[in-house]
């Protein structure tokens, strides 16, 4: 008989699990589809003593190290997390010749460009549909599907985490902070969700989207963000009265020839937009292709079992290619398109701007403006006190550059308290 494709686990968390049950459950049809039977033959955990349900004893191993190097491997999945020892537990498996299968959106953000060089080096594959929007099929559709065609735009809700809070905020009314306590009580949020709602992991998610959608190296150094911890029940109400909601984008797109913009912050699109009736925790991308026009992919973008079926997806990938002594899609970077700074992308912006209530103020607010070469498109005043008022306004396209400008001229004008909010406006 053929020998079987044998496959290491480097971690067994709640994804990992997942994907021991699955390599166990579908064995048959897993190794039909294969041509092969897949062999787990180690699984490497911080406490080999402690006992995994559905992982036989014998398979535990706490020297992740030794496991990877041992020379027999031939796809090693990589569910560690993190920067390190993950980059090292990833290289040495190359350098021993297994190919790698990872979930590890912050390690392809940060050093993919190395990583594909080290599997050309070592002649193997490098595959990471998992590290992006869960069970979502999304990377590969934009590294293989629609290479014919030439993207001009992602853009996308790729944490759930961010997504059910601002989903909460808008339809129940509560607050971040009320909305925030209860996604940790029912697992949505971490104990620590900085990751997740300072958007460093949508970040991650967004220098890898643009680099396998624009030909060019992208990481998460580069990427624009602002997180939701500022969003307020005033934007969401402001939002709501533009026929809008609020959701955090993830958004890369190519400014020109030569130069790509990537960035991610809380930003109002229309109710009726697709991304706008993405509730919950679910994630939603749509990609925009000069042939191809309008795609949207949209499903469950986080969670053990979802992420594990994108896992074993590449898994079942990696391996046909070891029984047919090929190896996959590489890393494409021959774009080598700039990543454009922050103020040179375009859009509009919604701003509350808190200022007292007289005469002449929003004559001068408006000054302000246009002395910055931003153009207002609506303006709409509330009453918020006796000399109190709060100006919502809506701006034409114009460079975040000049935008910021704007904003630090109206935080020294005399008239104004304070800048409450400043949120991005797509599509509206």
């Amino acid at each position: 008989m053929a020998e079987p494709v044998r496959i290491a686990l480097l971690g067994c968390g709640n994804v990992g699990s997942q994907v021991v049950r699955l390599l166990t459950e579908h064995a048959d049809d897993l190794s039909a589809r294969v041509a092969r039977d897949l062999e787990l033959v180690g699984v490497a955990v911080r406490d080999a003593a402690s006992p995994r349900a559905g992982v036989p004893h014998h398979l535990l191993t706490d020297d992740a190290e030794a496991l990877v190097s041992r020379g027999d491997i031939d796809v090693v999945i990589e569910l560690v997390g993190g920067i390190e020892p993950a980059r090292t537990l990833v290289r040495a498996a190359m350098a021993h010749g297994a190919s790698v299968v990872t979930a590890n959106k912050a390690l392809m953000a940060a050093d993919g460009a190395r990583l594909h060089e080290a599997a050309r080096e070592s002649g193997v594959d490098l595959y990471f549909e998992a590290a992006v929007a869960g069970a979502i099929p999304l990377l590969r559709p934009l590294r293989e599907s629609l290479v014919g065609d030439r993207v001009r735009r992602v853009m996308g809700i790729v944490n759930g985490t961010t997504n059910y809070v601002l989903d909460r905020m808008d339809t129940a009314g509560e607050s971040f902070d009320e909305v925030l306590a209860d996604a940790q009580r029912l697992g949505y949020a971490e104990a620590d969700p900085t990751a997740d709602v300072d958007g460093h992991d949508a970040a991650a998610k967004a220098a890898i989207i643009a680099s396998l959608a624009f030909h060019s190296r992208v990481t998460a150094d580069q990427v624009e963000v602002t997180g939701i911890r500022g969003v307020t029940s005033s934007d969401i109400a402001s939002a709501r009265a533009m026929h809008g909601v609020v959701k955090l984008l993830a958004v890369a797109e190519r400014l020109d020839e030569g130069r790509i913009s990537v960035w991610v912050g809380p930003t109002i699109i229309p109710r009726d937009h697709p991304l706008g009736s993405v509730h919950g925790a679910f994630n939603a991308v749509v990609v925009e292709a000069d042939a191809a026009g309008q795609l949207m992919f949209y499903g469950q973008g986080a969670g053990g079992a979802p992420t594990a079926s994108a896992v074993l997806g590449d898994v079942v990938t990696a391996a046909r290619n070891r029984v047919q002594k090929v190896v996959g899609v590489g890393e494409s970077s021959y774009a080598a398109l700039a990543v454009a700074s922050p103020g040179e992308a375009v859009t509009r912006f919604h701003l509350i701007v808190d200022v007292d209530d007289r005469p002449g103020v929003l004559a001068a607010v408006a000054g302000i403006f246009a002395e910055n070469g931003v153009s207002i498109e609506t303006v709409r005043q509330e009453i918020r006190g006796e000399q109190d008022a709060e100006l919502v306004i809506v701006t034409h396209p114009a460079p975040k550059r000049s935008l910021d400008a704007t904003v630090a001229s109206l935080r020294e004008a005399p008239t104004v308290r304070s800048v409450v909010s400043v949120m991005r406006v797509e599509a509206l």
